[in-house]
């Protein structure tokens, strides 16, 4: 049995992020909930929070609608059953009627639960304009 090393798990949560923003690009909510840990928190840049039901909620309704969206990763931390993802976010997001331009630092939390990984935690803070 082959033992995953660290960047294997780094590769893996990648990939998986690169799964995720494409989700939020295609409005996948199949492939979110799949992603999402059941106890997923997003917490706005403006401080708002959502829960893994609301904010997939208001991506099917199309209350959340994303455009084209870039991650940059600056760095994935694993420990243990814990991977941290700093990177950032940049895109288009329409709330609502309002349109708007996303410019963020992010950090994103998976954990691994009986050998699968799900995202628990997402968090942009805004760069300042």
């Amino acid at each position: 049995m082959r033992v995953m090393t660290d960047a294997d798990v780094t590769d893996q949560i990648r990939a998986l992020e690169d799964r995720r923003y494409q989700a939020l690009t295609d409005g996948d909510v199949a492939a979110l909930e799949e992603l999402f840990a059941d106890d997923f928190v997003y917490t706005h840049s403006d401080t708002k929070t959502d829960s893994k039901r609301s904010f997939i909620d208001k991506l099917a309704t199309g209350a959340l609608k994303y455009g084209q969206l870039s991650h940059p990763v600056s760095a994935i931390v694993v420990r243990a059953d814990t991977a941290l993802v700093f990177g950032d976010m940049r895109g288009d997001v329409q709330v609502g009627d309002e349109q708007r331009k996303l410019n963020s630092k992010s950090l994103s939390v998976w954990v691994r639960d009986d050998g699968r990984w799900a995202l628990l935690a997402f968090q942009p803070t805004k760069y300042p304009v």
